[in-house]
């Protein structure tokens, strides 16, 4: 069987790729061109400590935070949340259930809420701020925020939406020492004092979740506060923005 010929042995392709190597160590150092910054940290994934940890079984303690229900007595008007009263909102729900958990008002607070009748309100004779109306859902329309102050300098802050049947539906409610609530997106953040670390402050943001249909704390962190000019801290009572 006579022998197939060899193809002919290409050249290696070592004179531009010097060249390329020799352009790119020229060019360390002149402004505007790549420069390494050293070796990169190994990628490492999670390691789970002690796996032989047994099940869960008993039942987790109910905080209530992703409660919701539904404001007895009131129906949501055509023009949506905006044209309801939340004065007549937070007696509607005392009425109705007073002192449900974490939406439950103080008592000093629930007997300044006919004081809100008066024209025109005041923080001194009505502990319920401006509302505010947000589409913290997504759907397109407005929620409303309510905020509500109480001794000891604790904010309650809840939250309505409307439903299908046009009802009225508390989708969050919380309590703290708020300082600051901000409006990131659709997601409200909470800034509220840290009781044993000084100079740092709880940052909650709460997120609509459209499994529970509820508004759940989904970040949860301890930052510093950062001081004001004059070295005061921003630990006075804030405003829904």
């Amino acid at each position: 069987m006579p022998a197939r010929p060899r193809r002919p042995r290409r050249a290696p392709r070592t004179v531009p790729l010097l060249a390329v190597a020799i352009a790119l160590v020229a060019g360390c150092g002149d402004p505007g061109e790549l420069t390494s910054a050293g070796p990169a940290d190994e990628a490492k994934g999670p390691v789970r400590l002690w796996p032989d940890l047994p099940p869960v079984t008993a039942p987790p303690y109910d905080y209530g935070e992703g409660d919701t229900t539904v404001v007895p007595r009131l129906k949501v008007p055509a023009q949506g949340v905006r044209g309801i009263d939340p004065v007549a909102v937070l007696l509607a729900e005392e009425s109705g259930s007073p002192h449900m958990g974490l939406s439950g008002l103080y008592l000093e607070t629930i007997k300044k809420l006919p004081g809100c009748a008066k024209k025109p309100r005041t923080a001194r004779s009505c502990p319920v701020l401006k509302p505010y109306h947000r589409d913290l859902t997504g759907d397109g329309r407005e929620e409303m925020i309510v905020a509500v102050t109480m001794p000891d300098q604790q904010t309650a802050l809840r939250c309505y939406t409307a439903d299908s049947k046009g009802r009225l539906v508390r989708i969050m409610a919380t309590d703290a020492q708020i300082v600051r609530i901000e409006l990131a997106g659709r997601d409200l953040v909470l800034h509220s004092v840290s009781a044993g670390i000084p100079g740092y402050e709880y940052r909650t943001a709460w997120s609509w979740d459209s499994t529970h249909r509820a508004m759940l704390q989904t970040r949860d962190e301890i930052v510093p506060v950062k001081p004001r000019a004059g070295g005061t801290t921003n630990n006075t009572m804030g405003r829904i923005r």
